[in-house]
């Protein structure tokens, strides 16, 4: 993980041989090892102050993490406090993570806190745009408001299982492989470049969540689908949401994902990397009768 130089330029031992290390590799390894204390959401936030927080999101993150244990239930009701348990305010200083998890202004300073829900008529995003909406908002209210537009959009679907009378109503994906790829999408994020966002984009025959991210040293795309360990991009925005509860922190999250879809009868998502995105693709129906837009489905099976 050090790189090495010699007259300036970098290198790498590969096997018996030593040879040229690529550019991209080398400023990677770089970003890499100066990334413990020097990651964008451990930074000061200049300008931010208390008063610029969610107040009402700093002590729900409270009460989730007593409940969770994960918190001491002596922490006050102090957002200052609450602030410095979770690592967010360091010597007084409020950090860019306390802005990306409680924000309530972001621009001009934050653009990349920006979340984008579409839903587009057939299968391309050059089709009839149905509902579109793009917002800036703090990460806990991104995954809400992600979730209630799936749940708003999604056709429900009624079947009888087989030895009951009574109706099942389901989503064509479940809710909670959604929900976890999403937790995914905003903690993991690269959210040093300005022109980032989180997106959702429902088509006729799949929905697709796309988050401007780049995967760890190690990882790759092949490996989401497997067993994988946890190496979060933004341990501190991680740690928040793990506190109360949202998350775990042994990197089962896309095995969870990848097991509720087989038990629901779906199939598992297909994980990608696409212009600077990672962009996860859940293939289902999702045009009721034949006609966009319409709400339920019905079925015997």
């Amino acid at each position: 993980m050090r790189p090495f130089t010699y007259e300036g330029r970098p290198f790498e031992r590969v096997g018996s041989t030593t040879r040229r290390m690529p550019q991209a590799k080398y400023e990677r390894l770089l970003v890499e090892r100066g990334h413990a204390k020097r990651r964008w959401e451990n930074l000061p936030a200049e300008g931010l102050a208390l008063k610029d927080l969610d107040r009402k999101e700093i002590l729900r993150t409270r009460e989730l993490a007593i409940q969770q244990s994960r918190i001491s239930p002596d922490t006050r009701r102090d957002i200052g406090e609450i602030l410095d348990r979770l690592g967010l305010r360091v010597s007084g200083v409020l950090t860019r993570a306390a802005q990306v998890l409680y924000g309530m202004r972001f621009m001009p300073d934050y653009p990349q806190s920006l979340l984008k829900l579409g839903r587009f008529r057939g299968t391309t995003a050059t089709g009839e745009i149905m509902d579109n909406r793009q917002e800036h908002m703090n990460a806990f209210s991104m995954v809400r408001e992600c979730m209630a537009f799936l749940e708003r959009t999604m056709p429900l679907g009624a079947r009888f299982p087989k030895g009951t009378v009574f109706r099942e109503d389901r989503f064509p994906v479940p809710t909670g492989a959604l929900r976890e790829i999403l937790l995914n999408a905003v903690m993991h994020r690269d959210y040093s470049h300005y022109s980032g966002y989180v997106a959702i984009a429902i088509f006729d025959d799949r929905i697709e969540v796309q988050s401007y991210s780049r995967l760890p040293g190690g990882v790759t795309v092949e490996q989401l689908s497997g067993p994988n360990l946890s190496k979060p991009t933004n341990p501190s925005i991680a740690e928040a949401f793990h506190r109360t509860g949202a998350v775990e922190v042994w990197g089962r999250g896309t095995n969870r994902v990848i097991e509720m879809c087989k038990k629901h009868g779906a199939p598992p998502p297909v994980f990608e990397e696409k212009q600077g995105f990672l962009v996860v693709t859940f293939r289902a129906p999702l045009v009721a009768e034949g006609a966009a837009g319409t709400s339920r489905i019905e079925s015997g099976d």
